[in-house]
């Protein structure tokens, strides 16, 4: 493995904690900054905006800086931003610290992304770009339970300067490791956002934030759905949380040779028809403690196997415009978070079961393989175009 990637994925940890370890500690911030845990949960949505933003708008102020620097600038706003939280003296504060936090996100991925395929050997991008995707399932594997463990048992703040000291990391690494990338030319403001007339940028966008709202429905509910509908003990659920960490390494990694073995928008195709199938089971069978275990594991694999194909199919379409398009997608995935967890909260509303979210998550999923197949047309389409 190179070292290079290595930093890259360091990044992928420290946006991965900062991004998902608010969860488990809005209890715990609530109590402290004295607001409800509703009102403390708009902490999660300002970070969220903050990706959607800050995805295409510093990609775009950045173009023409050198990848390497570009790096280290979005490194360093991670560390900064982050830091912030640690001092935040009020509740507003804290909620545009963490508006600034999710700024970098999405170009750090963005760019990352195409670095991770440029320094890659040939045929192997895809399973370049996960390893920097194996930092964000790491932090779900060991960063955010952790993080989450320090917040509940000292102080909140401390998580954050958990991440500051790993986003300090990230930086010094890249600083070190990275070499010194080309820049693509002198890329203008329009050349970047000319792919966005493409009808297939706007398609796999549409995947993204569609099929991926899947993935959200049915880990937006997860706790519930394992004390309520498994029995398991609340105490339990964020052991068992740690298996689905687990599922989202093992899928990642697997999601990358299998792009790098068969074209990535048949891969997503066929992987967005096994996660609709593996939602069916959540639905059908997390009655039983044994299987829901299993499908926990099962269902975190199958989620994340999907990035790395779909982060390759945008890159290739792409041309000119790789980092602005791969920073969109980031805004696509958040775009999907919020999608999944409002529209698998309404059958919860309506009275049914906690497991009926899963329901919303198959419908999600079966669209996204709709708007693939559309896509992949497309293509066929295109190449006979080109061929006449």
């Amino acid at each position: 493995m190179k070292k290079s990637l290595i930093a890259l994925s360091l990044g992928g940890l420290t946006i991965g904690i900062t991004e998902f370890v608010m969860m488990g500690l809005l209890p715990d911030i609530a109590l402290d900054m004295k607001v409800s845990i509703p009102v403390a949960g708009y902490l999660i949505s300002a970070y969220a905006l903050g990706v959607v933003i800050g995805a295409p708008l510093l990609v775009i102020l950045g173009r023409n800086l050198a990848p390497k620097k570009m790096l280290l600038i979005l490194a360093l706003m991670l560390t900064i931003f982050n830091a912030l939280s640690i001092i935040a003296p009020n509740y507003n504060f804290l909620f545009a610290s963490r508006f600034l936090s999710g700024l970098p996100h999405g170009a750090f991925f963005g760019v990352g992304a195409v670095v991770a395929s440029r320094l890659a050997d040939k045929g192997k991008e895809a399973q370049a770009i996960s390893i920097m995707f194996s930092g964000l399932t790491l932090a779900n594997l060991i960063g955010v339970p952790i993080g989450t463990y320090i917040g509940h048992n000292f102080i909140w703040r401390y998580t954050f300067i958990l991440i500051a000291i790993v986003g300090l990391l990230t930086f010094l690494f890249i600083s070190l490791w990275m070499p010194n990338l080309e820049k693509s030319g002198n890329v203008n403001m329009k050349t970047q956002l000319q792919f966005f007339k493409k009808t297939e940028a706007w398609l796999i966008i549409g995947i993204t934030a569609i099929g991926f709202a899947g993935l959200f429905a049915w880990i937006s509910y997860i706790a519930p759905l394992l004390t309520n509908v498994s029995q398991f003990s609340p105490e339990d659920v964020s052991y068992i949380l740690i298996l689905a960490g687990l599922g989202m390494v093992v899928g990642n990694f697997l999601g990358g040779k299998l792009a790098d073995k068969y074209s990535p928008a048949p891969t997503v195709l066929a992987l967005l028809f096994v996660l609709s199938i593996d939602l069916i089971l959540v639905y059908l069978f997390s009655y039983n403690q044994y299987v829901s275990l299993f499908l926990t594991f099962l269902t975190g694999a199958i989620s994340f196997s999907v990035i790395a194909p779909i982060q390759m199919l945008m890159i290739r379409t792409a041309k000119d415009a790789e980092m602005i398009a791969s920073a969109a997608l980031q805004g696509s995935f958040n775009i999907g978070n919020a999608l999944g967890a409002f529209l698998g909260g309404l059958p919860l509303a309506a009275g049914y079961s906690y497991a009926s979210p899963n329901l919303i998550g198959v419908a999600m999923a079966v669209i996204g393989m709709v708007i693939t197949f559309i896509l992949m047309q497309k293509h066929k389409s295109n190449l006979q175009l080109q061929r006449a």
